[in-house]
């Protein structure tokens, strides 16, 4: 692959804009530039111009034939594989999580291209793919330097062509992120409560936390997510300065500016996923030849402890060895994290609500704590601002046409949107009918607003409810199997055009509802396998299969 990035990022250029000039100008200049890096005439030139990207006018289900890897319920090496023989843009995005999430300030298919031009360097920005993802991307990127030809044919272009070029790129609208919409461009909220779901006796600790806009200028509809910028726990800061040996107000330099080191370890870099960067100076410094060992198989996967922090490594150096400085340089920065909004802005005009579950276990003699979730029900306060923006949804939404029937699946957490569907459809008057799958391990302790969804049964909102309790009998019982149970009635909703609506885990529960809701559409519909698929991805290109997983 060619490193050319002839424009720099700072230029005021789109993504694609910037790819278009330095492919036009690596052919002026006779620089190496694969045939697949280069702008085509007709393609991605006239969606750049129009502030339009492709991923945006793909279907909504996220299955885009086109793109067979970019589906979350996939598994990280099937993703590859589907991409293999691919472009290296292609091929870097079937490394991503698929969840065009926003985190890492793109979508998946923007940051494959930015990475693939030049233009971005830092390949650890998917949070959701953590550092399998990060190490796909450095090992596509080496296979496509070890691959790429030297030289390319010369454009034949015109040194008038290409100040043409530019005079006219220059004129064409930028698509910027505005305020609020963007994890570049967040506003600041106020946290109100974190209001406990579950019993003080079940295992789960599932919170619903209002978040007030506070006057910030945005607006979501029911489907969005909200980021957040959490901070990293208190105590794990100390430790970390503890095993460093360095006072919390030192000056670091972090992005260029100069900062006390516990207000860099608290509020801008990740203490989760150690850095291969930092692993390797660690390595170098190890106090023994066991421990050196030790992080080295972190590196090379042969290590498989669930989990190791940037704590466990560090303290894996001898002491003293290692500087702030040092160890600030190689931090991954702490990203933004998204949940499904649980709420309608029509019932909440200026709150946005969460159905978030907090993250806690304990790893040999320490409690590992989920950044942002132990954030919310542990940490915030009102008299400290929130950092959040609205992660508007291309590809989940309810139908345009309230008389519309609605299935919807949402085991645990997976509940949220439905919640914020259900009080919208509430809200709107809407007369199409509502099922909801949800499913939990016990009725008695993990049962997620269980009056709000009985009160809604009692007034006709919600037309079915089938609950799934997989613990509260011998043998586990899950959404899927109430699937099977109700799968004429599914059936007859689907013929009268209702949309199937499916959030929450991506790698088990998403891919076994899938599963199922193939085995029905062929069953009850007569088809073959390969019919009941045609008639999903039919479904899905209208918009009426669409699903928000994680």
């Amino acid at each position: 692959m060619s490193d050319v990035a002839l424009i720099p990022p700072a230029a005021p250029f789109s993504p694609e804009q910037r790819a278009w000039l330095n492919g036009f100008f690596a052919g002026l200049m006779n620089l190496a530039i694969p045939p697949h890096e280069q702008q085509r005439p007709g393609d991605g030139d006239s969606l750049a111009r129009q502030g339009v990207t492709q991923t945006e006018t793909d279907d909504t289900s996220g299955q885009n034939e086109d793109l067979p890897w970019h589906d979350p319920a996939l598994d990280l090496e099937e993703r590859l594989k589907l991409a293999e023989g691919q472009p290296v843009s292609n091929r870097l995005m079937a490394a991503m999580a698929q969840l065009d999430c926003g985190a890492c300030g793109y979508d998946c298919q923007r940051y494959s291209q930015a990475i693939a031009e030049g233009a971005e360097k830092r390949l650890n920005l998917c949070v959701p793919g953590g550092k399998a993802t990060t190490r796909a991307l450095k090992r596509i990127l080496a296979e496509a330097e070890a691959d790429c030809p030297t030289k390319t044919e010369s454009s034949g272009a015109s040194v008038d062509q290409a100040a043409d070029a530019v005079t006219a790129l220059v004129n064409a609208p930028v698509d910027r992120p505005s305020v609020g919409y963007d994890a570049s461009s967040p506003v600041h909220a106020k946290f109100i409560a974190a209001q406990r779901l579950t019993a003080a006796d079940s295992e789960k600790d599932i919170r619903h936390v209002v978040i007030e806009l506070n006057g910030a200028p945005v607006d979501y509809e029911a489907g969005d997510a909200l980021g957040i910028f959490p901070t990293n726990c208190p105590q794990l800061v100390d430790d970390v300065l503890a095993t460093l040996g360095a006072d919390g107000g030192l000056p670091v330099t972090i992005d260029g500016k100069v900062v006390a080191l516990r207000e860099s370890l608290l509020e801008r870099l990740c203490l989760k996923d150690p850095s291969d960067e930092l692993i390797e100076l660690v390595c170098q410094h190890a106090t023994s030849e066991e421990q050196r060992r030790w992080v080295q198989g972190l590196l090379d996967g042969s290590e498989d402890e669930a989990s190791p922090d940037v704590l466990d490594v560090l303290r894996c150096a001898a002491p003293g060895a290692l500087s702030a400085q040092q160890v600030v340089d190689r931090l991954q920065r702490l990203q933004p994290r998204l949940y499904s909004i649980a709420s309608s802005p029509k019932k909440h005009a200026r709150e946005v609500h969460l159905t978030v579950g907090k993250v806690a276990w304990q790893c040999g003699d320490r409690w590992r704590k989920g950044v942002a979730s132990t954030f919310l029900a542990e940490r915030a306060e009102a008299k400290r601002p929130l950092r959040v923006f609205v992660k508007k949804s291309h590809g989940f939404r309810l139908p345009v046409d309230g008389s519309t029937d609605c299935i919807m699946v949402g085991p645990g957490t997976g509940i949220a949107p439905f919640i914020g569907f259900l009080e919208e459809r509430e809200a709107s008057g809407c007369s199409g009918r509502n099922w909801l799958f949800f499913g939990a391990p016990h009725e008695r302790t993990d049962f997620l607003y269980k009056d709000r969804l009985v009160e809604w049964q009692q007034t006709g909102l919600l037309t079915r409810l089938d609950t799934a309790f997989s613990r509260d009998q011998a043998e586990r019982i899950y959404v899927q199997h109430r699937m099977e149970e109700n799968a004429a009635e599914l059936w007859s909703w689907l013929q009268r055009g209702a949309h199937f609506y499916v959030c929450g885990d991506a790698s088990r529960m998403a891919r076994d509802v899938d599963r199922t809701l193939k085995a029905i559409i062929a069953r009850q519909g007569a088809m073959s396998h390969e019919q009941a698929e045609a008639y999903l991805r039919s479904i899905a290109r209208q918009g009426r299969y669409q699903r928000d997983v994680y």
